[in-house]
């Protein structure tokens, strides 16, 4: 039977499914109609791909021995009736291991050598050179083999101590901070692996969950990527502690050092709880004790105790395999996977409110461009209808006031001209202060700046002092953007009193994330320059690791502002443009028919015939045009979001009880 995480998980899965396929009958029939034009075109065709290949990234944190791997196991691979995942005590996961899905190949085990380390490319970009990996395909059929197969992660490897120091790996002043291990005679044991990547056909991967299982702190601190970009991308992170330990001192150095403030939800997991399972003790007795260790890890995190659960992996594990329900169930993992489905609501609305985002407000122009025209028809129509019988010279006065119509429609039309002039031009203004160019150009005397410096104090300083610039650039071109959007508002609210056009809204301009965003990556940062193994480095490995992580991010996101700023102002006029086209075109079509109809009478009833079956077709769209705007609401409660989603402290202190009955 699915697990209420993987109910959830699928049933996100055929809502994003639903959206993908409104948006495209939308672009299809848009396409068809001529109303956009090609960049908003490939623009929505992009947004199509990337909620196609979304994924929810959910990280697995803890120190060695905690049982980071027995969860996975017990949470995605239980129906292989075994351990897939290698799990044993002591070090297991010595590289970071990324989980999920790829269609577009089958399923493999990527393996990059710990030897990429002196290269000192990122793993980002090693991810783009196939070449780098050891790649293996995996056997889905033959579960010994595949977990033999997935053992590879944990191999090691024997290196001179000179060697683990070439790659980062050990440190002489703080040998209990190196990720390799002394074994005597000058060698120390290292990960065979830097990274690993496993693409794994199970239902959860394929509807977009992946999962990152990390080594523990000393291993964290190696590689600065996962640390200052890719955990703090997840949408929840999973921190392992052991229930019979509590928050230790390693457990507390790698929370605070990655973790918190880091991440949008975590929750701290107190695994091992069958430790305390005992016969000796009354149930009160054992109840008692978790709930004492509850309290304090939630004290000591500064967590909601809802966010604080003990469990038993390996029972969890077992009850699974042995299909033994009441195991499962006072394991404690039910209570995880309901915590865990709270994550996917938020998903939703992020994303439904992404897409009307970009291209709602197109949705909305379309909609209201249809019922008017639906109006404009119907009001057609009628007239035409009292017309039968009627004079030429009724017919002729009509004819007048269309002409008249059409000279006010010019006007309008040269207005709304003059102000798109306006509003391009103070975006030409904004773009050229977020050329690459400039960017470049600060960046670059930043680097010169950093090489100049002899000590790490100034030069750890100085890097904050670049992002300090960013973030004050970020500000003033937001700042700037605002100020555009306002004269956009003006215009479209003119147009509505002015003019009588439908009242419109243009396409919302939210830039505040990337503030955001800045104001994190500067925390980032912080704790980069604070990173022991950043100040024990090399000066010159310090800067371009600096460079290669956060500047180049920071560089990345001044770019997406440069790159939603032109689409929106490619968009920002469009509703009005769309209605403005389709009162023109409204009007060319009605004085054409009433001319025909002045020539020839017997035109009459051929225009009243046309217009009733367009009527039909307009009614067709707007129907149609009204689900696709259903499809971008998010309403207040959602499959997944209810209260097994999110336990409150009384429901989950039953479901305590009896699972250290």
């Amino acid at each position: 039977m699915n697990s209420i995480l993987e109910q959830d998980v699928l049933d996100f899965q055929r809502w994003r499914d639903r959206l993908v396929d409104a948006i495209e009958s939308f672009r299809a029939r848009l396409d068809t109609s001529k109303g956009v034009n090609i960049e908003q075109s490939l623009r929505m065709y992009d947004l199509i791909e990337s909620l196609r290949g979304d994924r929810m990234l959910l990280a697995f944190i803890a120190e060695y021995s905690r049982g980071k791997t027995e969860l996975i196991n017990a949470l995605f691979f239980s129906n292989f009736k075994r351990r897939l995942l290698p799990s044993d005590i002591g070090r297991t996961t010595m590289c970071p291991t990324e989980i999920f899905y790829d269609a577009s190949e089958r399923p493999y085990l990527r393996l990059l050598p710990i030897e990429t380390r002196e290269v000192e490319e990122s793993v980002a970009m090693l991810k783009r050179k196939p070449i780098e990996w050891i790649r293996i395909n995996l056997d889905l059929d033959d579960p010994e083999k595949l977990a033999a197969t997935l053992a590879k992660v944990v191999e090691s490897k024997v290196v001179t101590i000179e060697h683990a120091r070439r790659l980062g790996l050990y440190d002489e002043t703080s040998p209990d901070r190196s990720v390799a291990e002394g074994i005597g005679d000058g060698e120390v044991q290292i990960p065979a692996w830097r990274h690993a990547l496993l693409n794994f056909p199970h239902p959860m991967l394929k509807a977009g969950l992946s999962i990152l299982d990390t080594p523990g702190l000393n291993a964290l601190g190696t590689e600065p990527e996962l640390t200052l970009s890719t955990i703090p991308n997840a949408h929840a992170v999973l921190f392992l502690l052991g229930m019979d330990t509590g928050v230790t001192r390693s457990d507390l150095e790698l929370w605070q050092r990655h973790v918190h403030h880091n991440v949008p939800r975590s929750v701290a997991v107190l695994n091992k709880v069958d430790l305390i399972w005992d016969d000796l003790k009354s149930d009160s007795e054992i109840a008692r004790a978790v709930h004492t260790q509850i309290e304090a890890t939630a004290r000591t995190l500064n967590l909601p105790r809802t966010n604080v659960l003990p469990l038993s992996a390996q029972k969890a594990l077992i009850g699974r395999i042995k299909d033994d329900a009441e195991l499962v169930d006072r394991s404690g993992i039910q209570v995880l996977e309901s915590l865990l489905s709270a994550m996917i609501p938020e998903r939703r609305r992020i994303l439904a409110e992404r897409v009307s985002r970009e291209f709602g407000v197109m949705v909305e122009a379309s909609f209201e461009t249809i019922t008017a025209k639906l109006r404009a028809t119907h009001s057609e129509r009628n007239e035409l209808v009292n017309l039968r019988g009627k004079n030429e010279t009724m017919v002729r006065s009509m004819l007048v006031k269309l002409e008249q119509d059409r000279t006010a429609y010019q006007q309008t039309l040269q207005n709304f001209r003059n102000t798109h002039r306006v509003v391009m031009k103070q975006g030409v203004i904004l773009q050229s202060n977020l050329a690459q160019e400039v960017i470049d150009g600060i960046c670059e005397s930043y680097r010169k700046k950093l090489g100049d410096q002899l000590f790490t104090v100034r030069l750890t300083r100085m890097m904050q002092q670049l992002f300090d610039h960013f973030e004050k650039e970020t500000s003033k071109i937001i700042q700037f953007a605002n100020q555009i959007k306002g004269l956009v508002d003006t215009v479209y609210a003119s147009f509505h009193g002015k003019y009588g056009f439908a009242k419109l809204s243009p396409p919302e301009l939210s830039l505040e994330r990337y503030n955001e965003s800045m104001v994190m990556l500067k925390q980032r940062t912080i704790a980069f320059c604070s990173n022991p193994a950043t100040v024990m480095q090399p000066q010159s490995i310090v800067i371009r690791k600096f460079f290669a992580l956060l500047v180049a991010r920071a560089k990345a996101i001044f770019s997406e502002v440069s790159s939603e700023m032109d689409l929106w102002l490619d968009a920002a006029m469009s509703p009005l443009t769309m209605q403005l086209n389709e009162h023109g075109e409204m009007l060319d079509r009605r004085l054409e028919n009433l001319r025909k109809i002045a020539d020839n009478v017997r035109a009459l009833e051929t225009r009243i015939q046309e217009l009733g079956r367009l009527q039909i077709s307009l009614a067709r769209h707007a129907d149609e045009l009204q689900e696709v705007r259903e499809m971008l609401r998010v309403p207040e409660f959602l499959p997944g979001s209810g209260h097994r989603s999110s336990p409150t402290s009384s429901q989950t202190q039953p479901l305590m009880q009896v699972r250290v009955a």
